[in-house]
């Protein structure tokens, strides 16, 4: 099973608001996940983005692969290297 941790879209139209999940790529992005680790604001400024850093890198650790744009807010946010 391919594990990513990627966005989940919530919120109302054009007011976008995110959940940080763990899910199987193959399942759709708003779809089913296997847990939710924080969640991610771009409408603050500056744009919040709270997660359990211990359950990021467990998950890391166990073979889930961030995408490009988590990756890129967990290292922003000093999570990741």
């Amino acid at each position: 099973m391919a594990v990513k941790i990627r966005l989940k879209r919530i919120g109302k139209k054009k007011q976008p608001y995110y959940r940080v999940v763990v899910a199987d790529a193959r399942f759709p992005r708003d779809g089913r996940t296997i847990e939710e680790i924080g969640t991610y604001n771009p409408h603050t400024d500056p744009s919040t983005l709270t997660v359990d850093e211990q359950k990021v890198k467990d998950w890391i650790s166990k073979g889930a692969q961030p995408t490009d744009t988590v990756k890129k807010l967990l290292k922003y946010n000093g999570i990741l290297e």
